[in-house]
């Protein structure tokens, strides 16, 4: 199940029907909406150029309105709500039964009857994933990583997304700093629920600073509006030694506790720096000592939360762990994996699965591989291959750590890695039949890594074929054992900027 389609779920079962709204809404024309009566979306703007990226693209096979609708045309509005992004067509289309109106690209509209499951998809794609311009971020985070990525990537590298709507369809960080006041009703009134936000610090002078947003400390008050409406949030600290770290993050952990249960978990990651940072802001990196400082303080704030509330609420990254050079907690510790795209618990669970792979693997194919990772995951990987080992002694690979040339060492997360550095510090060493790389290295629909590097051009560089595998236990001890996931090279002329614009990475 995709995050969306569990999301959406949860939505429909908590509000049942798309009312009743607020009294203080207003239609487009500035009238006030009364209460029961039924959402019309046109009273919220949609933020970009109204409907240019609306018209249907392609309409799916076994789509309900295939056959009753054409290339070109737009959805005007689900049961007499108006369509203006996503966000509302995902929404409005949930019902089982559906009055859909659509206009040609002549402006003659017509409307269709539409049968489908609860739930079921219409089947139709648009212009842009959004059906709208996606919004940027208003802030100059002193902090962030794309101002830290270097010159000549392509262009969308350098796009900023701070999204709402993305961050409930495809699980987005937003700071919450440029939403409107009719785009906080709306998340209210739809109950758009759970969204993830990036907080950093609750203290409002401080996160004008980090942000350097004057707009950013009235973002807390935002969460509570959304905490008070049943909104659930995972919330994102990005640790930041001597701005928000020690006694602002015990700050910001009792302030964000306040709001429990609608903030659901609280992730403490340390900053990335790459080196690319003249004329930014003088960060200063994590060391050792300070990262177990923040694991010991985090922990000991958590393990009160869990003794009130039955969830520790607040986890640090691996990252951090890493850094402290510390075990990983056990997987009892980090409970629902809630915040395991952000990086928490994620090499624990890896573990967890690959031990359960073992037990039901056959022998492996006799074939020597190689997989390659980031420095700090690398010792990690390196212990699952010694478990493999142990448990079949034919198996024959070893690990590689990539050292992070393009972006500075100091960065050693596998999903940075960069086929120029796989090459270079790969290229001439004994690797046997297969290489190994995790799927996070490459934008997933183009299957090429950060810095254009093909996947086609690595594999070609170091003789051999290179399998990216999805960071998953099973998948990884099938990839070791000779079972290989399939190998899809794209048409690179059938793609183009649009998936860049809501993936970057």
């Amino acid at each position: 199940m995709n995050r969306s389609s569990f999301c959406f779920r949860s939505v429909w079962q908590r509000c049942g029907t798309a009312g009743p709204v607020p009294a203080r809404l207003r239609d487009r024309q500035g009238r006030p909406v009364k209460e029961n009566e039924t959402i019309r979306l046109s009273g919220w703007e949609s933020g970009g150029s109204e409907m240019e990226d609306n018209y249907i693209k392609s309409v799916d096979p076994t789509s309900p309105l295939r056959g009753r609708t054409e290339i070109g045309d737009t959805v005007v509005s689900i049961n007499g709500n108006a369509i203006l992004d996503v966000l509302d067509y995902k929404f409005f289309a949930y019902d089982r039964e559906l009055k859909v109106c659509l206009r040609r690209p002549d402006g003659c509209e017509y409307e269709v009857q539409v049968h489908k499951d609860e739930g079921g998809d219409l089947g139709l794609d648009f212009g842009s994933y959004l059906m709208d311009a996606p919004r940027s971020c208003a802030n100059a985070c002193v902090f962030c990583f794309i101002d830290q990525l270097p010159r000549g990537m392509r262009r969308t590298m350098y796009f900023k997304d701070d999204d709402a709507r993305l961050s409930f369809l495809l699980g987005n960080y937003i700071t919450l700093t440029n939403l409107s006041e009719r785009e906080i009703e709306r998340i209210i009134a739809l109950h758009v629920s759970p969204i993830n936000v990036s907080v950093h610090t609750t203290n409002p002078e401080l996160r004008c600073r980090m942000l350097r947003n004057p707009r950013a400390g009235e973002s807390i008050a935002v969460m509570r509006r959304f905490a008070e409406a049943g909104i659930v949030m995972n919330c994102q600290i990005v640790c930041c030694p001597g701005l928000n770290d020690g006694a602002e993050l015990s700050r910001s952990m009792r302030e964000l506790e306040e709001l429990w249960p609608a903030v659901h978990s609280v992730s403490i990651v340390p900053v990335g720096l790459t080196r690319f940072r003249e004329h930014l802001y003088p960060l200063t990196p994590f060391t050792r000592e300070h990262a177990g400082e923040t694991i010991d303080l985090v922990e000991t704030f958590s393990e009160g939360c869990l003794h009130r509330y039955g969830s520790r609420i607040f986890f640090c990254g691996d990252e951090m762990y890493l850094k402290a050079g510390r075990e990983l907690p056990d997987e009892a510790f980090y409970e629902e994996y809630t915040q395991l795209e952000n990086g928490v618990g994620m090499l624990r669970l890896l573990e967890t699965e690959f031990r359960s792979a073992l037990k039901l693997a056959d022998e492996p194919d006799g074939m020597d591989f190689t997989i390659a990772t980031g420095v700090g995951a690398a010792p990690h990987l390196e212990k699952l291959l010694r478990l493999a080992r142990e448990a079949f002694p034919k198996l024959r690979g070893r690990v590689c750590a990539i050292e992070n040339d393009f972006f500075g060492r100091s960065i050693n997360v596998t999903g940075l890695v960069t086929g120029g550095d796989l090459i270079t510090q790969l290229r001439g060493r004994e690797l046997g039949a297969r290489l190994l790389i995790s799927q996070s290295m490459l934008r997933r629909q183009e299957m090429d890594f950060l810095d254009d590097v093909t996947l086609e051009q690595a594999s070609e560089a170091l003789g051999l074929p290179v399998y990216p595998v999805e960071c998953d236990g099973f998948a990884l001890c099938d990839a070791m054992f000779g079972v290989l996931p399939e190998l899809r090279v794209p048409e690179r002329a059938e793609t183009g900027e649009q998936f860049y614009r809501y993936n970057q990475n």
